[in-house]
């Protein structure tokens, strides 16, 4: 059987192949931020009337500052933790020694590759050179700091994601394997009888078609979304079951408008509906009870409806005064969980009576796969 999982929360971005990991994106900011900073300079110097060849001093200071600012990273990184306080008396004594290094290459630059000249002749120049540098680490280290705060906020914000998901799945699943056992229990019960009765041919085909059904309900996956007709295909393993048990009390009509049969629900979402209109509306009468199953689209909706005769439903709850609210209660639940606010499940008392429930959900179509040449 071909299914289409419902979405799940994708798994971190620095696991895809199509993303760049943590260490990846820095080395491409902080190579391309050096590469902007060397043509900035150069361009800035052009601009000042320097010579062509002022490149010579741009580069090394660029190459420099990218090696010393790459140090610094690991320095910031262990200080990444400490109060805000205690972060900026660790962290201000290695943007100065990176500044003063900063300097020293760009003097250095200068004198060897520029103006042997321009080389500062007191202390006071170096400082000025030392100066305008720790503007620009502490920039850089302000980024770093920015850009690491976003990426562990975005991380925080997957893994809660992704824990709102699991949760979900295993509500999801929970609901989905809520087996009722008075199901169970009659269809053994009817078993029993069938082999005292020694009706052992239809006994077998009530046993081969029990088993049908369990597999096909354990085998399915609550995650999992299915088309109306094969949700419709595993209740006629249901409904089979039930008709060896009341033979001509039952009577099932099906209304399935022909665009909808390819709409996608949650695998045996209908299966709890039905076996409560069995237990209500024929399992009590003598004469049993008629059932309909009808699905029409409307809009941008899915639109399944299960009527019953019986007695109709106790309030608005649906067939919850006795304590038997189960099935619809799961039902609703799966709904609330699957689609949210997108959903509704309407409890109905027709004024010719029975009971007849609405469910309303996104009209969605199970997408071909794609072929591949």
């Amino acid at each position: 059987m071909s299914e289409t999982a419902i979405k799940r929360l994708p798994a971190s971005s620095s696991s895809g192949s199509k993303h760049l990991t943590r260490t990846q994106r820095f080395w491409a900011l902080h190579l391309g931020g050096w590469a902007g900073y060397a043509v900035l300079s150069y361009l800035t110097g052009l601009a000042h009337g320097k010579p062509d060849y002022y490149w010579r001093v741009v580069v090394p200071t660029a190459i420099g500052g990218c090696i010393l600012t790459w140090g610094l990273r690991y320095i910031l990184r262990a200080a990444w933790s400490l109060p805000p306080p205690a972060l900026v008396l660790v962290v201000i004594w290695p943007i100065i020694g990176v500044s003063a290094l900063m300097g020293v290459v760009f003097v250095w630059a200068l004198s060897w590759g520029y103006c042997l000249d321009c080389r500062p002749n007191s202390v006071l120049g170096y400082l000025a050179y030392v100066g305008s540098y720790i503007w620009l680490v502490m920039a850089w280290a302000a980024l770093y700091f920015a850009i690491k705060k976003h990426e562990e906020s975005k991380f925080e914000a997957e893994r809660a994601l992704r824990a709102i998901a699991s949760a979900h799945e295993a509500q999801l699943k929970m609901l989905r394997y809520q087996l009722n056992p008075h199901f169970l229990f009659n269809t053994l019960n009817a078993i029993s009888t069938l082999i005292l009765d020694s009706e052992g041919t239809t006994a077998n085909r009530m046993v081969t078609r029990l088993s049908a059904f369990l597999r096909h309900s354990l085998d399915s996956d609550p995650m999992q979304r299915v088309t109306l007709r094969q949700e419709l295909d595993a209740l006629a393993l249901y409904l089979e079951i039930e008709q060896l048990r009341f033979e001509d009390r039952l009577v099932v009509e099906f209304d399935i408008a022909e665009d909808v049969e390819h709409a996608l629900l949650p695998s045996l979402l209908l299966q709890p509906l039905i076996e409560n209109a069995i237990k209500y509306a024929v399992a009590p009468r003598v004469e049993g009870g008629r059932i309909r199953i009808a699905a029409q689209r409307q809009s941008s909706v899915l639109e399944v409806t299960l009527a019953d005769d019986g007695p109709g439903c106790h309030d608005a709850a649906g067939r919850s005064a006795n304590g038997h609210g189960v099935g619809l209660a799961n039902t609703r639940e799966r709904m609330r969980v699957l689609y949210g606010e997108r959903q509704s499940v309407q409890v109905l008392n027709p004024e010719q009576g029975g009971c007849t429930i609405v469910l309303r959900l996104p009209y969605e179509v199970q997408k071909p796969p794609i072929k591949r040449h």
